[in-house]
């Protein structure tokens, strides 16, 4: 990409889930291991959620995107996968650090 971005994943799998999930969607960035979900409390990304009537605590799909500073600039929350790469890809250009191909 040559963007100057890293890419990272987390969630609370365990590692060996992360391994079966990045070799079968050939990821190339990492994937690290929230187990007891307290990087995804801190970001807001562990919350209620419904399904079927039944509530429940769960991994809100969420994608921040950090600056060179440590500072959150965007935040997308209930991502859908399908095109969010060039949401993101867009963000990155605006902010000077990336192009869209």
């Amino acid at each position: 990409m040559g963007c100057g971005a890293q890419v990272i994943g987390v969630s609370p799998d365990p590692i060996e889930q992360h391994v079966l999930f990045r070799d079968k969607y050939g990821l190339n960035f990492p994937l690290l291991s929230d187990i007891n979900h307290a990087v995804a409390e801190q970001y807001g990304a562990w919350r209620e959620k419904e399904r079927d009537g039944q509530v429940s605590m769960g991994i809100q799909r969420s994608t921040f995107l950090i600056d060179a500073e440590g500072n959150v600039v965007r935040v997308w929350r209930n991502v859908n996968v399908d095109g969010h790469d060039t949401e993101v890809l867009a963000a990155l250009s605006e902010m000077g650090g990336a192009t869209a191909t």
